[in-house]
């Protein structure tokens, strides 16, 4: 039976376009990448056509010059991240740095890191200005809130306030830092105190007191170190215990108690990282309410209110999960009725042994070992899966449910995904996929994708998880070729009023890699290579009468020879 890097290997050499290739490539870890070109050699000479395509390792791909003007992209996202001066391959001289294409810094650089002048921004609004040395805020600065108003005003170390004088959102004295030292308040662009307690080296040390952003609810009460809850400490929800215990470099750590809103404790156990791990116990107090008797044929009018608490889970916990143990499940709807929805044993983190109940019908489903019909619902107790269970994860024949638990798809499932045979539905009862599906995805069958509350409508059919169709905005057509994950993918045409505007290659929904584009009369106006969305590389503009205008390269939609 062929292994997986066998599989890919296959799909990789059935393919034709050179940019599928690449982008199945892609989604391999390193360790796949390795041991498929181990598989066979010649997969490298295919890929050495754009061996820059798969430098992804820092998540970056640099276009233009390595000494002098260049350009640097996010690979996933396609996102502009910086635009500036490079030295040795290095970011050195002036530069601007963007996420995902919004502006946040300029200023300067040496070897790669923020060093000399420079100015942040958030949301397009000036935050600090000040002096960097190697990548840190180092030295004099200031930082503004949303009003232009001083925040604070001083010198730094090492990213840190170390002395000067901070201010409130009006501009009235906050508090004073001498080498690094101080009692601080925090203020938010609203006025209100968000952080109240000591400094120490620059950050949070020592007791402290965290509001949310109002002032008016007290977030976290307890110890810092080095800027990170560290010690003892209490988290409250709407001014209400919700949590206290021990923390660890910020992350909850060691033992620690939950609490429900009436103050009753509902988890008891031990944390690490932030998560349930280890062991525990889950408790659920139900409130009992009732009337006092009839006295003389009158009510009392007494109401009185108890309550009861049970122990629904005790066992191991492992990354926030219920682990190994027995425990039950509750469905907490409106009404404040509760509802079990299972009640059984957990195995390596998954229901094994036990009852599933279905309280619309009074239905009872059963699992043994992991096996057997099985129920999931959702946080508002509407029904989310009905089918078959197997090692304790979806296996075998089942139907998903949506929105008023109407009907979204039926089909296939192995090890939790969709896989096989399947259909998908709208929400108005219609079909949109009829099909085969792997690991989860659409693979091989005719269907439909929506999006934009259904103005975008992509149609056509799948062939190995690529599909090709036409897209259509409020009915117009606007692209023929290829897509993948929703995304304009390979090779692509794309129109405006119905007339030819590109045609070319896609990659992320953006064009990547050699196109042409049309003028509205239809005429040919430029033709050449494109990265990003944009004009990277070599090309040729033209003008009306098919005469060239420019020949030469461009760097981010710009020509620069």
């Amino acid at each position: 039976m062929e292994n997986e890097f066998q599989k890919n290997y296959i799909i990789l050499f059935n393919v034709k376009s050179l940019y599928i290739i690449k982008n199945i490539f892609s989604y391999l870890t390193d360790k796949q990448k390795l041991s498929l070109i181990n598989y066979n050699k010649q997969i490298l000479k295919k890929l050495e056509i754009d061996i820059e395509f798969f430098k992804k390792i820092s998540g970056k791909e640099i276009i233009g010059e390595r000494n002098g003007f260049g350009v640097e992209y996010d690979i996933n996202s396609f996102s502009l991240i910086f635009e500036g001066e490079y030295k040795k391959g290095k970011r050195n001289g002036k530069g601007k740095e963007y996420d995902k294409d919004i502006f946040t810094f300029e200023g300067e650089y040496l070897n790669g890191k923020r060093h000399g002048k420079g100015k942040e921004y958030e949301n397009k609004q000036l935050i600090f200005e000040g002096e960097y040395l190697k990548g840190k805020r180092n030295g004099k600065g200031i930082e503004y809130f949303n009003n232009n108003k001083i925040k604070f005003e001083g010198e730094y170390l090492n990213g840190k306030i170390w002395n000067g004088t901070g201010y409130n959102y009006k501009g009235e004295l906050a508090y004073n830092i001498i080498n690094g030292k101080g009692i601080i308040k925090e203020y938010n662009n609203f006025n209100k105190i968000i952080f109240e307690g000591e400094y120490i080296n620059g950050e949070k040390n020592g007791k402290g007191i965290e509001y949310n952003y109002d002032y008016k609810n007290i977030k976290y009460d307890g110890e810092y170190l080095n800027g990170k809850k560290h010690g003892k400490g209490k988290e409250f929800l709407n001014n209400i215990l919700s949590f206290e215990g021990v923390y660890l470099n910020g992350e909850k750590n060691g033992k620690g108690k939950e609490y429900e809103e009436n103050n009753k404790i509902m988890f008891e156990g031990e944390y690490l990282n932030g998560l349930r791990n280890g062991n525990g116990k889950e408790s659920y107090t139900k409130e009992i309410i009732s009337e006092d008797e009839y006295l003389n044929g009158l009510n009392k009018g007494n109401v009185n209110v108890s309550y009861e608490k049970e122990i629904i889970f005790e066992g191991e916990y492992s990354k926030g999960e219920r682990w190994i143990g027995k425990g039950k499940e509750y469905i907490f709807l409106e009404n404040k009725e509760d509802k079990i929805i299972f009640e059984g044993e957990y195995l390596n983190g998954k229901k094994w042994n036990g009852i599933t109940y279905n309280f619309k019908n009074n239905k009872e489903y059963r699992l043994s070992q992991g096996t057997g019909n099985f129920i999931e619902y959702n946080k508002e107790g509407d029904i989310i899966f009905i089918g078959e269970y197997l090692n304790g994860l979806r296996n075998g024949s089942g139907k998903e449910l949506g929105k008023d638990e109407h009907l979204i798809f039926e089909g296939e499932y192995l090890d939790g995904k969709r896989n096989g045979k399947g259909k998908e539905y709208k929400s108005n009862k219609k079909l949109i996929f009829d099909g085969e599906y792997l690991n989860g995805k659409r693979w091989n069958g005719k269907g439909k994708e929506y999006y934009k509350e259904d103005n975008i409508i992509i149609k056509g059919e799948y062939k190995n998880g690529i599909l090709i169709g036409k897209e259509y905005y409020i009915k117009e057509l606007v692209y023929e070729g290829n897509f993948q994950n929703g995304k304009r993918f390979g090779k692509g045409k794309q129109y405006w009023n119905n007339k030819l505007k590109f045609e070319g290659e896609f990659l992320n929904g953006k064009r990547f890699g050699n196109g042409k584009e049309y003028n509205y009369d239809g005429n040919l106006i430029f033709e050449g290579e494109y990265k990003y969305g944009k004009r990277n590389g070599k090309g040729k503009e033209y003008d009306n009468n098919g005469k060239i205008k420019f020949e030469g390269k461009y760097l981010n939609g710009k020509k620069i020879i």
